[in-house]
């Protein structure tokens, strides 16, 4: 029988190493069943076939999704050369084969230069970029042609590669959000003359968080279900980087009542979101405009 939780301790975000063959929502949905009625959210969905850190938004956590889905993140893995696929992965059908040129050490490395800084990159068909309201991944398995979504730019902050044998790579990239490492993984391979999927992907880092302080996924269910909430980055420390205003009980009091200007009191020329404390729980988010009047971003429940 599952111990009785403490929601408002469950409120915050869980790191999770999400094992190869299951999908982020299906870490999502395990996750919800033990702490109903609390909503769950994640950050950053990870393909089935991919590993690595998954940030998890439990209850008043899920208010905090669009301060941390900024910042770079880290991956590593494998791409293998000779062959594209139409999902740009190993789970995919392949549609195009090509011979794999001497992975010696300056073409890489040329490449790698080639592939830093500000990039475009077209997003795999099998993606969930929707069109007409229908994401292009649920188009492309209907079977026939459909137009690829237009390219984007992503920046490519620093990308390493190295040759494991004669017809594969592994690669470490740091890169801005929104990057799609299986177009990476296509594009190297043209940029080689040849042909390339992605065969392996590990996230290391993301939204300030690192893989070494998340939880295999079992072993965080068992947690939860015994009660154990010191798995679970409050919302507070979730936002470390971030600047903190703190108030007192009266002007927090005013905030949970809806009265905005209760902020009023706060200066600060800084113009980049801070959060705002009161005994030591996280109250809000706001920001000061350029009229330096703070206005409200996010409230969090007593």
């Amino acid at each position: 029988m599952n111990a009785v939780l403490n929601q408002r301790a469950m409120d915050g975000v869980l790191l999770i190493d999400k094992p190869d063959a299951i999908s982020s929502a299906e870490v999502v949905r395990r996750i919800k069943a033990r702490v109903k009625p609390a909503r769950v959210g994640h950050l950053g969905t990870l393909d089935p076939f991919a590993t690595g850190l998954l940030p998890i938004l439990i209850g008043q956590g899920t208010k905090l999704a669009q301060f941390l889905e900024q910042g770079d993140k880290q991956y590593q893995g494998t791409i293998v050369l000779g062959a594209e696929t139409d999902t740009l992965d190993r789970c995919g059908e392949i549609v195009r084969t090509a011979t794999v040129p001497s992975l010696d050490r300056s073409a890489l490395a040329r490449i790698a230069a080639r592939f830093t800084g500000r990039i475009e990159q077209v997003p795999p068909l099998f993606s969930a970029i929707k069109r007409g309201g229908v994401p292009l991944y649920k188009l492309a398995r209907r079977g026939g042609p459909v137009e690829p979504a237009p390219a984007r730019a992503v920046d490519i902050v620093r990308l390493e590669l190295e040759a494991v044998d004669d017809s594969s790579l592994r690669f470490d990239v740091v890169c801005s959000p929104g990057t799609y490492i299986r177009s990476l993984a296509r594009d190297i391979g043209v940029a080689l003359g040849s042909a390339a999927h992605l065969a392996e992907l590990q996230r290391l880092r993301s939204s300030g968080f690192s893989v070494e302080s998340a939880f295999a996924l079992d072993d965080a269910l068992v947690r939860i279900t015994n009660g154990d909430t010191s798995v679970v980055i409050g919302t507070r420390e979730a936002l470390a980087s971030m600047a903190e205003v703190v108030v007192d009980e009266a002007v927090r009091n005013r905030l949970y009542n809806g009265d905005w200007a209760a902020l009023d009191c706060v200066r600060t020329e800084d113009l980049s979101p801070f959060k705002v404390i009161c005994d030591g729980d996280l109250v809000a988010i706001a920001e000061m405009g350029i009229n330096h009047r703070a206005s409200l971003l996010r409230v969090f429940s007593a």
